[in-house]
């Protein structure tokens, strides 16, 4: 398998978003419930614990990276069905803020996952993970086999390194 990556990295006031799309033939709150409900985030990328919800903590394991470590998130907002916002606490890679935005139109579902950038040097690896994690997410909605990490990185790295250097040129 050769994914095709389909982010985009797009300016903002306070630096970029870096924002991949996916479609999918499903009612809104359906997929809403594959980004939001414990049992069916641990399909594709980890369960979570806690109480949920605009402004709680919860805590989150990643079962497809190394260690499969937990970590604590942030929920800074929680708009059913239409927007999830949650942020992490600065490590060595920094902060992570994200957001799944959702609409519905025709029968598609579209899933907008925004990563606030605030470190353009790790866009190289960061978004060929998440470009394997959404592909995870449809493997699991179609009960299709799982796609390789190996498939994404490192062949996507050039790809995302392209976008900072088109983005930070184009400044």
């Amino acid at each position: 398998m050769k994914p095709i990556p389909t982010g985009k990295l797009v300016p903002t006031d306070k630096g970029y978003d870096l924002v991949l799309t996916r479609t999918l033939r499903a009612p809104i709150d359906d997929v809403w419930a594959s980004i939001t409900e414990s049992p069916r985030t641990s399909r594709w990328f980890g369960p979570w614990e806690g109480p949920g919800g605009t402004g709680s903590t919860a805590k989150v394991q990643m079962l497809h990276e190394e260690g499969q470590p937990w970590m604590d998130i942030h929920i800074d907002a929680c708009e059913a069905p239409t927007r999830l916002a949650i942020s992490t606490e600065p490590d060595e890679h920094g902060s992570w803020h994200m957001e799944a935005r959702l609409s519905h139109a025709a029968g598609v579902t579209e899933l907008n996952l925004i990563q606030h950038v605030e470190r353009t040097d790790l866009v190289g690896s960061t978004g060929p993970g998440w470009e394997y994690y959404l592909d995870m997410l449809i493997a699991s909605r179609e009960g299709a086999p799982f796609p390789e990490f190996t498939d994404y990185y490192p062949s996507q790295q050039k790809y995302y390194d392209d976008l900072v250097a088109a983005a930070v040129d184009g400044k």
